[in-house]
C-alpha cells in the first residue's frame, strides 16, 4: 500500500482501458486513438451551456488528487472501541470521503447524511471550502458503493423517496422542541419626530430607487408608509406636507453598494437603519427585556445545572463593535446599553449574591472581519463569513460549559443557517427597521432541547421555553410564523382552509326587470339627490372647545411590552397573551409642528376659529406632552362636532334627470362562500338566487321576509346604491314591498340594536342622513330595525 486514497483519474482510465484497450498506452489515455475508436459518435467544437467560476480548474485538480490522510483512532473519546461496528469520523467533508474510499471501499453498507446541506441544498453547516461543487460530493459518495443512502433534514431541497416526515406541528406536540414565547416591544404615539427608515433598494433597468418609510398624513391620522423614492423626491410632499419634513428632506443621493441615502439637509440613513422616531428606545428596551428574561431563567435553572445562553441578532456591526478615531476597538451603542442593563438588573437582586462574572466577560460578538481586521456587515456568503462561522462552530461546546463566562452572544443577522445551540433560551433581533429575517430561521437557533452539565437532554416542558424578544406585535409574529410553516413545510392548518366547493354563484332572476312590483318600488327610490348644510361658527366653537376640554389628558408616548405564548396545533399558530406593561417616555422632547397648518389640512376652518376654540378649551398644555397625539384628538373632535352640526341641519334635494342605473343589480352578481349566503326558496319574492348577508341579524331578516306572506318583494340594495353624506357615502341595506290594507314601500337598515349607545357614532349620523334623504320620496318609508317585526309594528 502506498498510503494514498483512491486515485479517481486512474480509476476512470482503468475503466476506459477495459472498453477501449487500444486507446490506453503506458497507463495514459491516447486521445487520438480514442477519437478513432468512437468515430462520428464523438462530438466536439460545439458551444454548450456551462458554469464557470474563478478557481474552477484548481478545484477539479483538487478533487482528482489522492490524499495521504488516514483515519486516526481516538480511544479516549470512544465507547466500547474494540467491539463496536459504528465509526464516527470528524473532518473536512471532501477529504473524509477520499479517506473512506481508501479504507472502507466496498465495506460501507449504509450512508447516513445529517444534514445534507453539502449535497445540493441552498445552504450548508459544515465548514469547508467546496460548497459549490455538490455534484462532485454526490459522486464521491456513490464511489463508496453503499447499499443505500439516508438523508435527514428539516429543510430538504429535493424530496427523494420520502420515508418519514416530522413537521413542526408534530415536533411541537411531541415535545421534541422548545415551546415558544414572544415578548413584543412596540412604540405607541411615536409619530412626532421626522422618522426616516431605509428598508432597501430596488434596481431598475435605467435607474435605482430606495425603499424609504416615513410618517404620512392620512385622512384618519398619521400612519407609517413605505415608498419607492428616487433622487429629487421630497419627503415633505410624500408625507402630505407634514411639517416635520419641511426642513430640506429632499433625497439628494443614494448608493446601493455602500448602502445609504442622503438628504439635502445632510441627514444620512443606512440600509436597515433609521433616524427619528423612538427606534433607539425600542431597541434599548428589547435588550433590557432579554437580559431580564435571561437572569430569571438562570435563577429557575440554578438547581438542575443548565447553562443559559442568549443570542442577539443585529443588522449593523457598528452598533455593537466600532472603531474610534484612532482605529482602536470601541463599544457601540448596543454594547453600552447591554452593560448598563446587566449592571442594573444584577444589582436589583442582592438576595442572589454578586454575579460570578464581570459584565465585560459575559458578552461577546461573532462578526466577519476584512483583511485589515475591521469588523463589517456581511451577507452570510463570503470567505470572511466562513471564518466567523468556523469560529462560532468551534466554540459551540465551550459555550455549554457553566464555568465559561460567556452567556450573551451578539452576531450579525446574516449568520448562516446551521449554527444553533440547545441552551439558547432567549433570542433578540435588534433591527433599526422591522426584521425581515424569516421567523423559522430566527427561532431555529434555539429550538433544540437543552442539556445539563453532563450532556443529558432535558425534556421538562416547564423549562423548555424559548423566548423571542421582537420589535413587532406577538400577533404579527404568530401570523408570519404560521404562514412560513404553511409555505415551507407543506402543513395545512385546518382553521385556515376554506373549501372552494362551498362557493356559490349569486345570480339575478331572469325577467326581474319586467316585474311590476320591482318597477313600482325602483321608480320610487332611483332618483339621485344632493345635500346642503347650514351651521353657526359660534356654535361650533362652543361645542368643540367644550368637547376638547372634556377629553382625558393626552398620554406621553409609550413603549408597550406584551408577553405571549405561542400554541402550535393543527388549527394554526395561536398566541395567548399573559402579560402587558406600558412605559411612559416622559423624557423625550419633540418639536411643535405647525398647529394651524395641520388642522386646516383636515377641516376647512379659519385660523381665527381654530385659535378661539383652542384657547377656550384650556388644553394647550397637552401640546407639549405629545404634539401629534394632541392634534389628532383635536381634529377628531372638530370633525365630530362639525359633522353633527351639519347633519342636524342637512337638507336633501332630488336632481332632475339623474338616476341610479338598473345595471348595478347585474354588477352585484358574484361567486362567494356559502357561509355568508341565505338560499332562496321562493324566487318570485326576490331578485337573486341567494341573499348575501353580513350578520346573523341580516340572515334572520332575509328568512323572515321570505316566510311572511305580507312581503310581496324584498331584496338587498346593491353596494353602488349610495346616498351622499358629509361623512361619506351611505349604502342602505334592504328595499321591500309590504301588502297590508295598502301597498307600503320600505327601505330598511338592519342593526343589532336600536339603542343609540350600541351604534357607532358615524353609523348613527348616516342613519340620520338616510332619514333626511328618503323624506324627499313620496310613498317610501325609511326605518332602522333590529328585526323584521319592527317594520310591521307602528313607530
Amino acid at each position: 500500500m502506498d498510503g494514498k486514497s483512491l486515485d479517481v483519474a486512474q480509476e476512470k482510465i482503468s475503466r476506459l482501458k477495459g472498453i477501449f484497450p487500444e486507446a490506453v498506452t503506458d497507463g495514459k489515455l491516447d486521445w487520438d486513438r480514442l477519437r478513432q475508436a468512437l468515430g462520428e459518435n464523438l462530438a466536439g467544437g460545439q458551444e454548450r451551456y456551462g458554469l464557470s467560476w474563478p478557481g474552477k480548474s484548481e478545484v477539479f485538480r483538487t478533487i482528482q488528487e489522492p490524499t495521504t490522510a488516514t483515519l486516526v483512532p481516538a480511544r479516549e473519546e470512544s465507547i466500547d472501541f474494540d467491539a463496536t461496528e459504528n465509526v464516527f469520523i470528524e473532518g473536512e467533508n471532501l477529504e473524509t470521503l477520499k479517506v473512506l474510499q481508501k479504507a472502507y471501499f466496498g465495506k460501507v453498507k449504509v450512508i447516513i447524511i445529517d444534514e445534507p446541506y453539502n449535497t445540493g441544498n441552498d445552504s450548508f453547516i459544515y465548514p469547508d471550502n467546496f460548497t459549490e461543487r455538490t455534484d462532485r460530493r454526490r459522486e464521491a459518495i456513490a464511489n463508496l458503493k453503499p447499499c443505500c443512502t439516508l438523508r435527514y433534514s428539516a429543510t430538504h431541497k429535493n424530496l427523494y423517496n420520502l420515508l418519514y416526515c416530522l413537521n413542526p406541528v408534530m415536533a411541537y406536540d411531541l415535545g421534541l422542541v422548545k415551546q415558544i414565547g414572544v415578548t413584543s416591544v412596540i412604540s405607541r404615539d411615536d409619530n412626532n419626530a421626522a422618522y426616516v427608515g431605509l428598508e432597501g433598494f430596488s434596481p431598475g433597468k435605467k435607474s435605482i430607487s430606495a425603499k424609504i418609510s416615513l410618517f404620512v398624513d392620512e385622512r384618519n391620522g398619521v400612519v407609517k408608509k413605505t415608498f419607492k423614492l428616487r433622487v429629487g423626491d421630497d419627503l415633505y410632499e410624500r408625507s402630505n406636507r407634514r411639517e416635520i419634513y419641511r426642513d430640506r428632506f429632499i433625497l439628494n443621493a443614494m448608493d446601493a453598494r455602500e448602502g445609504y441615502v442622503e438628504f439635502s439637509n445632510g441627514v444620512r440613513v443606512y440600509e436597515g437603519g433609521s433616524q427619528g422616531g423612538l427606534t433607539d428606545e425600542v431597541m434599548k428596551r428589547q435588550i433590557i427585556e432579554t437580559v431580564e428574561a435571561h437572569l430569571h431563567k438562570e435563577r429557575q435553572l440554578k438547581g438542575p445545572g443548565i447553562k443559559v445562553l442568549s443570542l442577539f441578532f443585529i443588522d449593523r456591526v457598528a452598533n455593537y463593535r466600532a472603531l474610534d478615531e484612532n482605529g482602536a476597538a470601541a463599544k457601540g451603542k448596543f454594547a453600552l446599553w447591554f452593560e448598563e442593563a446587566f449592571r442594573a438588573l444584577t444589582a436589583g437582586h442582592p438576595e442572589n449574591g454578586p454575579y460570578p462574572f464581570s459584565v465585560e466577560q459575559v458578552h461577546n460578538g461573532y462578526f466577519a472581519q476584512d483583511k485589515k481586521g475591521a469588523f463589517r456587515d456581511s451577507s452570510g456568503e463570503s470567505k470572511e463569513d466562513d471564518d466567523v462561522f468556523q469560529l462560532i462552530m468551534k466554540d459551540k461546546e465551550r459555550l455549554l460549559d457553566p464555568d465559561e463566562p460567556l452567556r450573551f452572544i451578539f452576531s450579525h443577522s446574516a449568520l448562516r443557517e446551521g449554527w444553533d445551540n440547545p441552551n439558547v433560551f432567549q433570542i433578540c433581533t435588534l433591527n433599526e427597521t422591522r426584521s425581515d429575517m424569516k421567523k423559522r430561521q430566527e427561532i431555529g437557533r434555539g429550538l433544540r432541547l437543552p442539556v445539563n452539565r453532563d450532556g443529558v437532554r432535558i425534556v421538562d416542558k416547564n423549562i423548555n421555553v424559548l423566548t423571542v424578544v421582537a420589535n413587532e406585535s406577538y400577533e404579527d409574529f404568530a401570523r408570519q410564523l404560521q404562514n412560513e410553516i404553511e409555505d415551507e413545510c407543506g402543513v395545512q392548518f385546518t382553521g385556515r382552509i376554506r373549501d372552494n366547493r362551498e362557493k356559490r354563484q349569486v345570480r339575478l332572476r331572469k325577467g326581474y326587470e319586467l316585474d311590476q312590483r320591482f318597477l313600482d318600488l325602483w321608480n320610487r327610490i332611483r332618483t339621485k339627490t344632493v345635500y346642503r348644510v347650514e351651521y353657526r361658527p359660534e356654535e361650533l366653537i362652543e361645542n368643540a372647545s367644550r368637547a376638547i376640554r372634556e377629553l382625558p389628558r393626552v398620554s406621553y408616548p409609550v413603549l408597550e411590552i406584551s408577553k405571549a405564548d405561542l400554541a402550535i396545533s393543527e388549527q394554526g399558530v395561536a398566541p395567548r397573551q399573559y402579560g402587558l406593561e406600558k412605559i411612559a417616555l416622559k423624557d423625550v422632547h419633540f418639536e411643535i409642528p405647525d398647529v394651524f397648518g395641520y388642522i386646516q389640512g383636515k377641516v376647512a376652518l379659519t385660523k381665527q376659529t381654530i385659535l378661539q376654540l383652542l384657547l377656550k378649551s384650556g388644553k394647550l398644555d397637552d401640546l407639549l406632552i405629545n404634539p401629534q397625539a394632541f392634534l389628532d384628538r383635536v381634529v377628531s373632535v372638530i370633525k365630530g362636532v362639525l359633522n353633527a352640526l351639519m347633519i342636524d341641519g342637512i337638507k336633501y334635494e332630488t336632481i332632475n334627470g339623474q338616476t341610479y342605473e338598473m345595471r348595478i343589480f347585474a354588477e352585484a352578481e358574484i361567486e362567494t362562500y356559502l357561509s355568508g349566503l341565505v338560499e332562496v326558496a321562493k324566487p318570485d319574492k326576490t331578485l337573486y338566487n341567494y341573499i348575501q348577508t353580513d350578520s346573523g341579524v341580516e340572515r334572520q331578516f332575509a328568512k323572515d321576509c321570505e316566510n311572511d306572506d305580507r312581503v310581496e318583494l324584498y331584496f338587498k340594495l346593491p353596494s353602488k346604491f349610495t346616498i351622499p353624506t358629509p361623512i361619506g357615502d351611505y349604502n342602505p341595506d334592504w328595499a321591500l314591498v309590504l301588502k297590508r290594507d295598502r301597498k307600503i314601500y320600505f327601505v330598511a337598515e338592519t342593526k343589532y340594536s336600536l339603542a343609540s349607545d350600541d351604534l357607532r357614532r358615524k353609523e348613527e349620523m348616516k342613519l340620520k342622513c338616510g332619514t333626511a334623504h328618503f323624506r324627499e320620496f313620496a310613498d317610501v318609508e325609511y326605518r332602522s330595525v333590529s328585526a323584521f317585526n319592527d317594520l310591521i309594528d307602528p313607530v
